[in-house]
Protein backbone atom coordinates (compact mmCIF):
# COMPACT_ATOMS: atom_id res chain seq x y z
CA UNK A 1 0.00 0.00 0.00
CA UNK A 2 3.23 2.02 0.05
CA UNK A 3 4.65 3.43 -3.23
CA UNK A 4 7.73 5.22 -3.42
CA UNK A 5 8.25 6.41 -6.93
CA UNK A 6 11.35 4.74 -8.56
CA UNK A 7 13.21 8.24 -8.78
CA UNK A 8 12.36 9.05 -5.08
CA UNK A 9 13.96 5.67 -4.14
CA UNK A 10 17.05 5.86 -6.16
CA UNK A 11 17.94 9.21 -4.82
CA UNK A 12 17.18 8.09 -1.28
CA UNK A 13 19.65 5.03 -1.56
CA UNK A 14 22.02 7.39 -2.39
CA UNK A 15 21.61 9.71 0.03
CA UNK A 16 20.48 12.73 -1.95
CA UNK A 17 18.21 15.64 -1.19
CA UNK A 18 14.58 14.77 -1.35
CA UNK A 19 11.85 17.22 -0.50
CA UNK A 20 8.12 15.88 0.43
CA UNK A 21 5.35 18.03 -0.31
CA UNK A 22 1.47 17.81 0.76
CA UNK A 23 -1.17 17.48 -1.26
CA UNK A 24 -4.09 18.67 0.44
CA UNK A 25 -3.21 22.76 -1.50
CA UNK A 26 -4.38 20.70 -4.25
CA UNK A 27 -7.01 19.06 -2.80
CA UNK A 28 -8.27 21.54 -0.92
CA UNK A 29 -6.59 24.57 -0.48
CA UNK A 30 -6.50 26.37 -4.23
CA UNK A 31 -9.11 26.31 -6.93
CA UNK A 32 -8.61 24.11 -10.03
CA UNK A 33 -6.62 24.91 -12.84
CA UNK A 34 -4.57 27.13 -10.39
CA UNK A 35 -3.59 24.41 -7.82
CA UNK A 36 -2.47 22.30 -10.71
CA UNK A 37 -0.01 24.73 -12.14
CA UNK A 38 0.73 25.53 -8.45
CA UNK A 39 1.71 21.95 -7.66
CA UNK A 40 3.93 21.97 -11.16
CA UNK A 41 5.80 24.89 -10.31
CA UNK A 42 6.56 23.36 -6.63
CA UNK A 43 8.22 20.31 -7.78
CA UNK A 44 10.44 22.38 -10.51
CA UNK A 45 10.92 24.67 -7.65
CA UNK A 46 12.30 21.47 -5.38
CA UNK A 47 14.35 20.65 -8.69
CA UNK A 48 15.82 23.83 -9.40
CA UNK A 49 17.25 23.96 -5.89
CA UNK A 50 18.36 20.53 -5.98
CA UNK A 51 16.26 17.52 -4.24
CA UNK A 52 13.89 15.09 -5.75
CA UNK A 53 10.39 16.29 -5.31
CA UNK A 54 8.31 13.46 -3.70
CA UNK A 55 4.59 14.64 -3.39
CA UNK A 56 2.58 12.59 -1.16
CA UNK A 57 -1.19 11.68 -1.58
CA UNK A 58 -3.35 8.34 -2.02
CA UNK A 59 -4.63 7.21 -5.10
CA UNK A 60 -7.22 4.17 -5.36
CA UNK A 61 -6.16 3.14 -1.39
CA UNK A 62 -2.46 3.31 -1.72
CA UNK A 63 0.05 5.92 -0.62
CA UNK A 64 1.97 7.39 -3.21
CA UNK A 65 5.26 8.92 -2.10
CA UNK A 66 5.84 11.14 -5.12
CA UNK A 67 3.69 11.09 -8.52
CA UNK A 68 3.47 11.23 -12.10
CA UNK A 69 1.78 14.48 -13.84
CA UNK A 70 -1.33 12.43 -14.55
CA UNK A 71 -1.79 11.91 -10.83
CA UNK A 72 -1.16 14.91 -9.96
CA UNK A 73 -4.11 16.25 -12.55
CA UNK A 74 -6.21 13.74 -11.02
CA UNK A 75 -5.67 15.39 -7.70
CA UNK A 76 -5.79 19.13 -8.83
CA UNK A 77 -9.17 18.09 -11.14
CA UNK A 78 -11.37 17.47 -7.51
CA UNK A 79 -10.44 20.97 -6.18
CA UNK A 80 -14.09 22.71 -5.40
CA UNK A 81 -16.36 19.05 -5.30
CA UNK A 82 -17.96 17.40 -2.53
CA UNK A 83 -17.06 13.95 -2.06
CA UNK A 84 -18.98 11.30 -4.37
CA UNK A 85 -19.46 13.81 -6.38
CA UNK A 86 -15.60 13.63 -8.13
CA UNK A 87 -14.05 15.58 -4.79
CA UNK A 88 -11.59 13.58 -2.78
CA UNK A 89 -11.49 13.21 1.19
CA UNK A 90 -8.87 15.31 3.19
CA UNK A 91 -6.55 12.84 4.42
CA UNK A 92 -5.54 13.16 8.51
CA UNK A 93 -4.10 10.25 10.53
CA UNK A 94 -7.56 9.62 12.01
CA UNK A 95 -9.16 8.82 8.82
CA UNK A 96 -6.07 7.57 6.62
CA UNK A 97 -6.04 3.64 7.46
CA UNK A 98 -10.03 3.32 6.70
CA UNK A 99 -9.72 5.25 3.14
CA UNK A 100 -6.56 2.85 2.37
CA UNK A 101 -9.05 -0.10 3.31
CA UNK A 102 -11.99 1.32 1.17
CA UNK A 103 -9.41 2.19 -1.45
CA UNK A 104 -10.21 5.69 -1.63
CA UNK A 105 -8.51 8.47 -2.60
CA UNK A 106 -7.39 12.11 -1.38
CA UNK A 107 -4.80 14.81 -0.16
CA UNK A 108 -2.87 14.62 2.32
CA UNK A 109 -2.64 17.40 5.46
CA UNK A 110 0.07 18.05 7.06
CA UNK A 111 -0.38 15.38 9.83
CA UNK A 112 -0.40 13.00 7.40
CA UNK A 113 2.19 14.07 4.74
CA UNK A 114 4.59 14.55 7.76
CA UNK A 115 4.33 10.86 9.32
CA UNK A 116 4.42 9.03 5.35
CA UNK A 117 7.27 11.06 4.78
CA UNK A 118 8.82 9.56 7.98
CA UNK A 119 7.76 6.74 7.00
CA UNK A 120 9.35 6.64 3.86
CA UNK A 121 12.46 8.26 5.00
CA UNK A 122 12.07 11.87 3.65
CA UNK A 123 13.35 14.00 6.40
CA UNK A 124 12.64 17.62 4.93
CA UNK A 125 8.84 18.39 4.06
CA UNK A 126 7.42 22.02 2.85
CA UNK A 127 4.04 23.39 2.90
CA UNK A 128 1.88 26.27 2.89
CA UNK A 129 0.98 26.48 6.62
CA UNK A 130 -0.02 24.40 9.49
CA UNK A 131 -3.17 23.58 11.18
CA UNK A 132 -3.83 24.41 14.45
CA UNK A 133 -5.96 25.57 17.47
CA UNK A 134 -9.20 27.61 15.63
CA UNK A 135 -11.10 30.37 17.59
CA UNK A 136 -13.82 27.99 18.38
CA UNK A 137 -12.97 25.75 21.42
CA UNK A 138 -12.32 21.73 21.14
CA UNK A 139 -11.83 22.31 17.61
CA UNK A 140 -7.61 21.94 16.98
CA UNK A 141 -5.65 20.66 14.39
CA UNK A 142 -4.41 16.95 14.56
CA UNK A 143 -1.15 18.60 12.80
CA UNK A 144 -0.26 19.32 16.28
CA UNK A 145 0.06 16.06 17.60
CA UNK A 146 1.71 14.97 14.85
CA UNK A 147 4.40 17.76 15.42
CA UNK A 148 5.38 16.67 18.67
CA UNK A 149 5.75 13.11 17.61
CA UNK A 150 7.23 13.14 13.99
CA UNK A 151 11.11 13.39 13.24
CA UNK A 152 11.00 15.33 10.68
CA UNK A 153 11.83 19.20 9.51
CA UNK A 154 8.68 20.81 8.18
CA UNK A 155 8.75 24.52 6.02
CA UNK A 156 6.00 26.53 6.35
CA UNK A 157 5.01 29.88 6.98
CA UNK A 158 3.21 30.00 9.66
CA UNK A 159 0.13 28.72 11.10
CA UNK A 160 -2.84 29.05 8.78
CA UNK A 161 -4.67 32.78 9.12
CA UNK A 162 -7.69 31.67 10.44
CA UNK A 163 -6.13 30.13 13.83
CA UNK A 164 -5.53 31.21 16.94
CA UNK A 165 -2.08 32.14 16.81
CA UNK A 166 -0.91 33.16 20.59
CA UNK A 167 -2.78 29.26 21.46
CA UNK A 168 -1.38 27.65 18.36
CA UNK A 169 2.41 28.81 19.50
CA UNK A 170 1.36 28.43 23.07
CA UNK A 171 0.66 24.70 22.28
CA UNK A 172 3.48 23.76 20.31
CA UNK A 173 6.25 25.05 23.08
CA UNK A 174 3.76 22.54 25.32
CA UNK A 175 4.28 20.24 22.72
CA UNK A 176 7.83 20.77 22.84
CA UNK A 177 8.31 21.34 19.47
CA UNK A 178 11.13 23.23 18.46
CA UNK A 179 9.73 26.53 16.26
CA UNK A 180 12.57 28.91 14.34
CA UNK A 181 12.08 31.42 12.57
CA UNK A 182 13.99 31.30 9.28
CA UNK A 183 16.05 35.07 8.99
CA UNK A 184 13.48 36.49 11.31
CA UNK A 185 13.03 37.13 14.90
CA UNK A 186 8.81 37.46 14.13
CA UNK A 187 6.37 34.81 14.14
CA UNK A 188 4.89 34.49 10.62
CA UNK A 189 1.45 34.02 10.09
CA UNK A 190 0.97 32.38 7.13
CA UNK A 191 -0.16 35.38 4.20
CA UNK A 192 1.40 37.93 6.58
CA UNK A 193 5.03 38.22 7.14
CA UNK A 194 4.95 38.60 10.62
CA UNK A 195 2.42 39.39 13.67
CA UNK A 196 2.60 40.66 17.41
CA UNK A 197 4.57 37.29 18.32
CA UNK A 198 8.28 36.81 18.49
CA UNK A 199 9.57 34.10 17.10
CA UNK A 200 11.06 31.63 20.00
CA UNK A 201 14.20 31.13 18.11
CA UNK A 202 16.03 32.10 14.98
CA UNK A 203 18.32 30.47 12.13
CA UNK A 204 19.58 31.94 9.28
CA UNK A 205 21.03 29.56 6.87
CA UNK A 206 19.72 25.98 5.20
CA UNK A 207 23.46 24.74 7.15
CA UNK A 208 22.11 25.88 10.60
CA UNK A 209 18.51 23.99 10.30
CA UNK A 210 20.21 20.81 9.23
CA UNK A 211 22.88 21.06 11.90
CA UNK A 212 20.03 21.69 14.55
CA UNK A 213 17.81 18.61 12.96
CA UNK A 214 20.54 16.27 13.05
CA UNK A 215 21.22 17.47 16.82
CA UNK A 216 17.72 16.59 17.28
CA UNK A 217 18.17 13.27 16.48
CA UNK A 218 21.08 12.66 18.41
CA UNK A 219 19.36 13.34 21.02
CA UNK A 220 16.52 11.47 20.10
CA UNK A 221 13.94 14.16 20.40
CA UNK A 222 10.94 12.54 19.25
CA UNK A 223 9.34 15.96 17.48
CA UNK A 224 9.41 18.31 14.03
CA UNK A 225 11.59 20.77 13.47
CA UNK A 226 9.24 23.62 12.70
CA UNK A 227 10.91 26.18 10.05
CA UNK A 228 8.87 28.68 9.54
CA UNK A 229 9.51 31.01 6.75
CA UNK A 230 8.11 34.65 6.33
CA UNK A 231 6.22 35.40 3.18
CA UNK A 232 8.33 37.30 0.55
CA UNK A 233 5.86 39.58 -0.84
CA UNK A 234 2.88 38.93 2.39
CA UNK A 235 -0.31 40.64 3.17
CA UNK A 236 -0.89 42.88 6.77
CA UNK A 237 -1.33 40.98 9.41
CA UNK A 238 -4.45 43.46 10.87
CA UNK A 239 -5.98 43.17 6.96
CA UNK A 240 -6.09 39.24 7.11
CA UNK A 241 -7.11 39.11 10.34
CA UNK A 242 -10.34 41.30 9.53
CA UNK A 243 -11.14 39.18 6.20
CA UNK A 244 -10.84 35.84 8.75
CA UNK A 245 -13.15 37.26 11.58
CA UNK A 246 -15.85 37.79 8.69
CA UNK A 247 -15.13 34.02 7.68
CA UNK A 248 -15.46 33.03 11.14
CA UNK A 249 -18.51 34.76 11.99
CA UNK A 250 -20.28 33.16 8.26
CA UNK A 251 -18.96 29.58 9.71
CA UNK A 252 -20.72 29.50 12.57
CA UNK A 253 -23.63 30.64 11.02
CA UNK A 254 -23.65 28.29 8.25
CA UNK A 255 -23.22 25.47 10.41
CA UNK A 256 -19.94 24.59 9.35
CA UNK A 257 -17.73 22.31 11.53
CA UNK A 258 -14.85 19.55 11.39
CA UNK A 259 -12.82 18.93 8.50
CA UNK A 260 -15.04 21.20 6.59
CA UNK A 261 -14.28 24.54 8.02
CA UNK A 262 -10.40 24.93 7.12
CA UNK A 263 -11.51 24.57 3.97
CA UNK A 264 -14.85 26.74 3.78
CA UNK A 265 -12.77 29.40 5.51
CA UNK A 266 -9.72 29.41 3.26
CA UNK A 267 -11.83 29.97 0.13
CA UNK A 268 -13.96 32.78 1.78
CA UNK A 269 -10.66 34.29 2.63
CA UNK A 270 -10.01 33.96 -1.08
CA UNK A 271 -13.20 35.59 -1.89
CA UNK A 272 -13.27 38.70 0.66
CA UNK A 273 -9.62 39.77 -0.48
CA UNK A 274 -10.55 39.39 -4.47
CA UNK A 275 -7.79 36.37 -4.93
CA UNK A 276 -5.00 38.18 -2.93
CA UNK A 277 -4.57 35.11 -0.51
CA UNK A 278 -4.44 33.00 -3.47
CA UNK A 279 -1.80 34.97 -5.31
CA UNK A 280 0.73 34.92 -1.82
CA UNK A 281 -0.39 31.30 -1.33
CA UNK A 282 1.18 30.38 -4.67
CA UNK A 283 4.13 32.36 -3.95
CA UNK A 284 5.37 31.53 -0.57
CA UNK A 285 4.39 27.91 -1.38
CA UNK A 286 7.57 28.14 -3.92
CA UNK A 287 9.72 29.83 -1.35
CA UNK A 288 9.29 27.21 0.89
CA UNK A 289 9.82 24.65 -1.93
CA UNK A 290 12.62 26.35 -2.83
CA UNK A 291 13.74 26.53 1.15
CA UNK A 292 13.07 22.94 1.80
CA UNK A 293 14.99 22.21 -1.19
CA UNK A 294 18.35 23.93 -0.34
CA UNK A 295 17.87 22.53 3.69
CA UNK A 296 17.50 18.70 2.32
CA UNK A 297 20.74 19.37 0.15
CA UNK A 298 22.40 20.90 3.18
CA UNK A 299 21.50 17.73 5.28
CA UNK A 300 22.83 15.43 2.48
CA UNK A 301 26.07 16.89 2.30
CA UNK A 302 26.36 17.25 6.56
CA UNK A 303 25.50 12.78 5.91
CA UNK A 304 28.02 12.44 3.46
CA UNK A 305 30.75 14.56 4.77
Amino acid sequence: MLRIHPEVQAALSAGQAVLALESTVITHGLPYPFNLKTARELEVAARESGAVPATIGIVDGRVLVGMDDPELQRLAESAGKPPGAGGLEKVSLWNLPTLVALGASGGTTVAATAHLARLAGVDVFATGGIGGVHPEPFDESADLGALARTSVIVICAGPKSILNLPATLERLESYGVPVVGYGTDRFPAFHSPDSPLPAPARLDTPEQVAAAFLAARELQLPQALLVVNPAREGLPYAKVQAWADVATVEARQRGVSGKAVTPFLLRRLSELSGGETDRVNGLFLRENARLGAQISVALAARRQA
